[in-house]
């Protein structure tokens, strides 16, 4: 999926000339679907490119139309800068699998280190300082459940490439936000219809249930396992985690042992009973990403919708750490 046509009318020369970096373009090979996408899940099988590239151009065009601020709409865009390839994997490789914020401690560093952005960056009056750290701006970045360009982008981005709802739906969706002042007295994007934030709500909920599916989670330690693995044999250095997909996968699969893994990980594509499968079987946490958008002069749609209230309770009452089993796709059909 390209970047939602939405967001990028108008987009101002300042973000095109960052995005244009090296570093950017870096992410145009870096998915945001953290390398499910490689296998052959239902779930996954159909759905479209989608880099992080795309959603950080999002990302910082939600927060240029919402604020208008240069330091915080260039610390959206550059937020995802240091992401890995397969993107939060690498989080389950480092054993943060709950937060998922392992992989962000280098933003500043990759930041402060590229003298193309910081030519661009002082040409524009800001500094490394003013963008590598998008928490500073709440409407590009806050505390979950709040809504922000960040969570914006990638549940609009998502409901859309998992066949939630189409351009259309989501352009809606997108045109009744504003900023307003939230129950702490925060600026936070919120809506301005309640009808229109429990639709958002309910699909926001759906593409969460996506990020916690036992295909996804499967897949992710799977591949998390794969990565260490060639790490530790000397396929690959941890600084190729830097790179690109595609450079990457060329190196995995270059070697026997891990290219006959990266094949047998491609051909994932069946959830099964671990009691069948034990030695495929995984106990995987992860993190549960939710909204609770707020409208306006209203408050929480989970304190004006029922429905919502308990689709999210139920939600967050699921428990995550009963065993998974993937298994593999055969000429046969599903096979361990």
């Amino acid at each position: 999926m390209s970047t939602l046509p939405f967001y990028c009318d108008g987009m101002p020369s300042f973000l095109k000339e960052i995005a244009d970096t090296a570093v950017m373009r870096r992410l145009r090979n870096v998915g945001m679907n953290c390398g499910v996408e490689y296998t052959r899940f239902p779930l996954f099988r159909k759905i479209a490119p989608y880099s992080r590239y795309d959603h950080s151009l999002g990302a910082g065009m939600i927060t240029w139309r919402f604020t208008g601020d240069r330091a915080a709409s260039a610390a959206a865009l550059l937020h995802d800068v240091a992401t890995p390839v397969f993107a939060h994997t690498v989080d389950f490789m480092n054993g943060d699998h709950e937060r998922q914020e392992s992989t962000e401690t280098r933003t500043a560093s990759v930041i402060a280190g590229s003298r193309e952005l910081g030519a661009i960056l002082d040409k524009y009056g800001l500094t490394a300082y003013d963008v590598s750290d998008y928490h500073r701006y709440p409407v590009a970045d806050n505390d979950t459940p709040k809504l922000a360009a960040d969570r914006l982008e990638y549940t609009l981005g998502n409901m859309v490439n998992f066949g939630f709802a189409d351009v259309r739906e989501a352009a809606r969706l997108y045109g009744d936000l504003t900023v307003g002042k939230n129950e702490y007295g925060e600026p936070e994007l919120m809506f301005h219809t309640p009808e229109t934030a429990e639709s958002f709500a309910l699909l926001a909920m759906k593409c969460a249930r996506v990020y916690v599916s036992p295909e996804d989670r499967y897949a992710m330690q799977r591949l998390s396992e794969l990565l260490k693995t060639a790490v530790e044999r000397g396929v690959i250095a941890l600084s190729d985690l830097e790179t690109d997909e595609p450079a990457v996968i060329r190196k995995l699969t270059a070697d026997e042992t891990t290219g006959a893994e990266w094949e047998n990980y491609r051909r994932l594509s069946c959830m099964a009973d671990p009691a069948e499968y034990p030695e495929n079987a995984r106990v995987i946490p992860a993190k549960k990403r939710r909204i609770d958008p707020f409208v306006k002069d209203r408050g929480r749609v989970s304190a004006l919708s029922g429905a919502f209230r308990r689709e999210m309770d139920a939600f967050m009452d699921e428990d995550l750490l009963s065993p998974v089993c993937g298994i593999q796709m055969t000429d046969a059909g599903c096979s361990g």
